[in-house]
């Protein structure tokens, strides 16, 4: 297992540097630059603008800002964010909290949800709680994301006014609450966004993973278990979903980067201070130094989350372990 591991991540090392360099070259190559927007403001003059290049080094060939921008990352400064006009590192190191915490919520909750409605469909197979699953599954997987955040927004913090319109914490009450109130204060402001993605990935998750239990049920291990009197919950959940959990891992090395940047219009929608908002904002104001970092370390999530289900897949299928 340790040659393994040490084989994938230096195979994400490598992916990861040709995603930050493909990213640098293109951000760079679109139209305008960070101080375009200045154009905008008759007071400042165009030798202003001028300087402030010269200042932050974007007046240098494409090729010389790319070795400047690689030898600052291998010592450990992501640059510095124009727009905010702080470090990058120091960011990304407020928004990525954020982000991991509604994401692992929202991966953790779409994920037992898709089981759960898939274990319940392929038991109640052919009646009515089936269908009804199966609908609202395809209502949920068919609606824009963005569309769904604004409709509970709407629904939650309007029409019902039961939870905030929006942030991570009450931006007043926050600061003179006690541990426990805290607490339940961070955890009122993230109903809504996590509850948003759990409905969006769920479908996916339980259309997966019912259509892999359907595979399993006919196996000669389901039947043998079903011919001793196991009762056929029990056949289900103890026999078959554990092999047929083996395709849905697949699912997991692709939406745990997706989530990342999946999110995007969920933080936006809900105005939630993590690495999608922080994207969007980037690209707004064409912050090359910010945009990049924030890529790159959603570039280390994609090979974060392929080498965790390769890992999950050897943990689940014996037969792979031996492997090398």
């Amino acid at each position: 297992m340790a040659g393994f591991l040490a084989r994938r991540i230096a195979q994400g090392l490598i992916v990861v540097a040709l995603v930050a360099t493909v990213v640098f070259f293109l951000i760079h190559a679109a139209p305008g630059d960070p101080f375009s927007a200045s154009l905008d403001n008759p007071a400042i003059s165009e030798s202003v603008r001028e300087a402030w290049r010269r200042a932050y080094g974007l007046d240098r060939p494409l090729t010389e800002q790319y070795v400047r921008y690689v030898a600052s990352v291998f010592r450990g400064d992501l640059g510095f964010a124009i727009s905010l006009h702080r470090p990058v590192a120091d960011a990304l190191a407020d928004a990525l909290p954020n982000t991991l915490l509604l994401m692992s919520v929202g991966l953790l909750g779409g994920f037992l949800t898709g089981i759960a409605v898939a274990v319940t469909q392929v038991r109640k197979r052919g009646r009515f709680l089936e269908r009804l699953l199966g609908g609202v599954s395809l209502t949920f997987y068919s609606v824009p994301d963005f569309w769904l955040a604004l409709l509970i927004l709407v629904a939650f913090s309007y029409w019902i006014p039961w939870f905030p319109t929006g942030g991570v914490v009450d931006s007043v009450e926050y600061e003179f609450l006690g541990a426990g109130g805290r607490a339940a204060d961070r955890l009122h402001h993230l109903v809504l966004p996590a509850v948003t993605l759990i409905l969006l990935y769920f479908p996916v998750i339980a259309r997966h993973q019912r259509a892999s239990l359907l595979d399993a049920l006919p196996s000669d291990y389901v039947t043998t278990a079903r011919a001793k009197g196991v009762a056929e919950s029990d056949v289900i959940r103890r026999h078959a979903l554990r092999n047929a959990v083996l395709p849905v891992i697949t699912l997991l090395g692709i939406a745990f980067p997706a989530l990342l940047t999946g999110a995007v219009f969920v933080e936006k929608v809900f105005s939630w201070p993590g690495m999608g908002l922080l994207i969007v904002d980037s690209i707004n104001s064409r912050d090359y130094p910010l945009l990049t970092g924030a890529v790159l370390i959603g570039s280390i999530f994609v090979v974060t989350g392929s080498i965790l289900a390769d890992v999950l897949y050897r943990w689940f299928d014996p037969r792979m372990r031996d492997e090398r």
